[in-house]
């Protein structure tokens, strides 16, 4: 069967931009600048984001548009006979799995608070006390919350279900571009609130005390850090993409997703404290607050949606390709795993808050075999893949990347790709099991 293709670049690009925004961009990175000394870390992020995030997304770009295979079969149809490169296809799928496992739970807090506060369950004039405990009582009802995982995860496999044109595409695009719309309102007014000045100093001055108390080399590392997971690369969630793209335009054409990511970028939150206690807590004593409190968890709904979608295709179009099944099939079989699995995640908050793993409950160990392991070690994987003799090669990599009108990259980078970009993966491998 023919492999379907995006309609357009603009739907490449915002279905790429929609994965890559995600909640891990929403919630972390105010919070991540705000602890590493603000306006340094966000130029040392950038650029970063240049030298290490455009490389990787590149080859996982590659290595789909060249394969047009989703994660095992891909990896077959470029390595070399007798080579074992595409195990890692399966960890891609594994990471997918824990991945989705906490991701729809946290997405459903996201879309309850949005129905909260659009039928008036935060009121004006609530105690702080009363704010906080909606998010207390939240979280200790398993029926509720999953309830809520439920309702997005099933959304998610409808949406899906339809294919990449009639279902990813044509979502993502109304999606996004209400998003847009949503950050540019909300940002609009965070701007004629008091202490905006402050807000933006923040993100442009650097807090040289601040860098200097946690160290030069925390403040780099960090940088580094929130730019690989920026795109959420060595999971394959990006090369199933490139599975779908055209050869009309070089691979360096398409990063205008980069610029498209930015454009949604404005992220105003930095952890569920503040999600779902001090924001909530401000909107209730602000005039509007339930309009503003409405449209920004619609905001945090449609973030949290977009990176659902695209990692859920990356699953069904596995199981197609893997096993031969209709995507209808593929839908509903993980449909059913999806919600089971999610189910430990649910209960780690109420009926086995007890239960803990190295100090970490359900989430927060799901979130550091993704973050710390499978997306890093993933990512060194595509890259060594990409680089070396013993995998797809540097030249084949660079014929695909260049294939097609558009930007070229050069063959004077094959040196720092080789050598230098390894090195740094590693290292952040290194510190994400250190810190």
């Amino acid at each position: 069967m023919e492999r379907e293709n995006f309609k357009s670049r603009l739907g490449f690009i915002l279905v790429s931009a929609g994965c890559a925004i995600g909640i891990g961009n929403v919630w972390r990175f105010p919070y991540v600048a705000g602890q590493n000394g603000g306006g340094l870390f966000v130029l040392l992020y950038l650029i970063f984001l240049v030298l290490m995030g455009v490389p990787v997304l590149t080859m996982e770009l590659a290595v789909g548009r060249a394969s047009k295979k989703s994660a095992v079969l891909g990896y077959k149809k470029l390595e070399k006979p007798k080579s074992k490169w595409h195990i890692h296809g399966w960890f891609c799928m594994l990471g997918c799995y824990l991945l989705m496992m906490y991701y729809t739970t946290v997405s459903g807090w996201m879309t309850s608070y949005f129905y909260k506060f659009a039928t008036g369950s935060f009121e004006s004039g609530m105690t702080s006390e009363q704010v906080g405990g909606v998010f207390n009582e939240l979280q200790s009802n398993p029926l509720e919350m999953v309830i809520w995982m439920a309702i997005i995860t099933v959304l998610g496999f409808l949406v899906c279900s339809r294919g990449i044109q009639k279902g990813i595409e044509k979502v993502s695009k109304v999606m996004m571009i209400a998003l847009l719309i949503l950050i540019l309102v909300l940002a609009g007014n965070s701007l004629f609130l008091s202490g905006a000045g402050e807000g933006l100093s923040f993100y442009l001055i650097p807090d040289l005390d601040k860098v200097n108390e946690i160290g030069l080399g925390n403040v780099i590392s960090s940088a580094m850090n929130q730019a690989f997971f920026t795109l959420s690369l060595g999971i394959a969630a990006m090369e199933i993409f490139g599975s779908y793209m055209s050869k009309d335009h070089t691979l360096m054409a398409g990063l205008i997703i980069f610029p498209a990511c930015f454009s949604y970028g404005v992220q105003p939150d930095q952890g569920p404290a503040l999600i779902f206690v001090t924001l909530p807590n401000v909107f209730v004593n602000m005039a509007g607050g339930r309009i503003w409190g409405t449209l920004f968890f619609l905001f945090m709904t449609f973030a949290c949606f977009s990176t659902i979608i695209a990692v859920f295709e990356n699953i069904i179009s596995f199981w197609i390709d893997m096993f031969g099944i209709s995507r209808k099939k593929s839908v509903l079989i993980n449909t059913i795993i999806i919600l089971i699995a999610s189910l430990p995640c649910v209960f780690g908050f109420n009926i086995w808050s007890g239960f803990q793993i190295f100090g970490q409950n359900v989430l927060g160990m799901e979130d550091f075999l993704v973050s710390n392991i499978l997306l890093p070690v993933g990512s060194l994987v595509y890259l060594l893949f990409c680089v070396t003799k013993f995998g797809w090669g540097f030249d084949n990599y660079l014929d695909e990347c260049n294939t097609g009108k558009g930007i070229k990259f050069s063959k004077a980078l094959k040196p720092y790709f080789k050598y230098v970009l390894p090195v740094l993966v590693l290292i952040l491998i290194v510190q994400g099991f250190i810190k």
